[in-house]
């Protein structure tokens, strides 16, 4: 009973880690817009910043991995909040300084330092407890990673994103002292929060030096590695995050020109109930608003709906297999984008948007599945894990190529391939036995 009330305690604590690095992902999100202004960047030097993001999952998972092998998941947390950590604090030179390498090195620091807290996070919920209710234990974890998600933009918006930035000819026509007032007050903007994250996070990385977590690697498997890519499921586990993660942020990066391109602006904008719910999110009247701001306002539905459905899933997943679950949500989101794929105006956006629904159980119901039986190897199973996230780089860039040669309809069907290999992962594991490694 104690060891159950210390599994529960460790459980809660390790929650707090999913919302923060869900806030800090998007609230830095929140940056790029900023960035772009203040550098006049191109569109492809902008997307340098989420670049910068996911090569540091495929450079840092592995020696994560590795390294969590040696020295615990405890001390991996405390490495991950550290890196964090310093990746904000660079933010501030970058700020005072106006560089935008010393920008990009400051988010490729941050992204090191949440790779390596997802590579320890991830397993380390999994194992406070049954196997059986790993997937469950992950999903509620998740959910709360998602409302970290939700909240950021708010955050963003009203500190990042709240006053506007001048051109460089405007600014060549400050006086000196002009130019020394308004460069103070944009690093500032940048430099405040993130001095206040970066000092939350120090606080966080002491607590978890002196708190006790309950032990679970008992020692340091050799030829860890290799004995997994040896192991056919952890392959395909492996494969699955990667073409889950590239598919569910390749939907949600082209949702906007996907919907314009269908000029779903004028279907909003004559439908009363869908006119009516863009001005409460927005929080504005139509008349006179951008294309992209009608139309992307709900694309806020397709994020909202991943975190939803993680707090439904936490509970379906106690109840039934995570693989049968798994399976379905997989054979629903396939679905959902055939019939986008060959309808036009709110049945194609609604059924796009639905995908986020069941996307949501997809990362953590694989994540435990490809972990289970692996004992002692699952830190190292997780560091390929995380590796695979570099597939939001790649997928997007696939479906995007699609796109400009068939369409965006045609394109969905590299989706709905990426969700069919899901559906075939969960089959498998209904028909195989958990078998243990270590």
């Amino acid at each position: 009973m104690k060891q159950q009330n210390n599994y529960r305690s460790a459980f809660a604590i390790i929650t707090i880690l999913f919302f923060l690095w869900g806030f800090i992902t998007v609230l830095v999100d929140s940056l790029i817009p900023r960035l772009r202004e203040v550098f006049e960047l191109s569109y492809f030097e902008a997307g340098l910043v989420q670049f910068a993001f996911f090569i540091a999952y495929f450079i840092f998972s592995v020696p994560a991995g590795f390294l969590l092998s040696r020295i615990g998941y405890q001390k991996g947390v405390v490495l991950g909040l550290s890196t964090m950590a310093i990746g904000c604090l660079l933010f501030y030179p970058a700020a005072s300084e106006r560089l935008f390498s010393v920008f990009l090195l400051g988010y490729f620091t941050l992204a090191g330092g949440i790779t390596i807290l997802q590579v320890a996070a991830n397993p380390y919920v999994s194992v406070l407890g049954s196997e059986r209710g790993a997937s469950s234990r992950l999903n509620l974890s998740q959910a709360f990673n998602s409302l970290g998600t939700a909240i950021a933009p708010v955050v963003g918006a009203m500190f990042l994103l709240s006053d506007s930035i001048k051109s460089s000819e405007e600014i060549s026509l400050l006086s000196e002292t002009e130019q020394s007032s308004y460069f103070l007050s944009e690093a500032a903007a940048v430099q405040t929060p993130f001095l206040f994250l970066a000092a939350a996070i120090g606080i966080l990385a002491l607590f978890f030096v002196f708190i006790k977590l309950p032990q679970i690697i008992e020692k340091s498997p050799k030829d860890g590695y290799g004995r997994l890519l040896k192991n056919k499921m952890v392959v395909l586990g492996v494969l699955g995050i990667f073409l889950y993660v590239g598919a569910e942020v390749a939907i949600g990066s082209y949702l906007v020109n996907y919907f314009l391109d269908m000029n779903l602006t004028a279907v909003i904008l004559e439908n009363e109930t869908l006119n009516t719910l863009a001005q409460r999110i927005l929080n504005s009247p139509l008349e006179g608003t951008d294309p992209k701001a009608i139309v992307g306002a709900f694309v806020v539905l397709y994020w909202s709906g991943a975190m939803v459905g993680r707090f439904i899933g936490a509970y379906l997943t106690r109840i039934f297999k995570p693989a049968s679950v798994l399976a379905v949500f997989a054979l629903l989101a396939i679905t959902m984008l055939f019939i986008s794929m060959n309808s036009m105006g709110i049945v194609a956006m609604v059924s796009i948007l639905s995908v986020g629904l069941f996307n949501s159980i997809m990362f953590p119901t694989i994540f435990t599945l490809t972990l289970e039986g692996l004992g002692d190897l699952k830190p190292q199973a997780s560091g390929l894990l995380c590796m695979a996230i570099v597939g939001g780089a790649i997928i997007p860039l696939a479906y995007g190529y699609l796109t400009d040669r068939v369409g965006f309809k045609w394109a969905l069907l590299l989706l709905i391939a990426c969700y069919g290999y899901i559906l075939l992962f969960g089959m498998m594991k209904q028909k195989s036995p958990v078998k243990h490694l270590a």
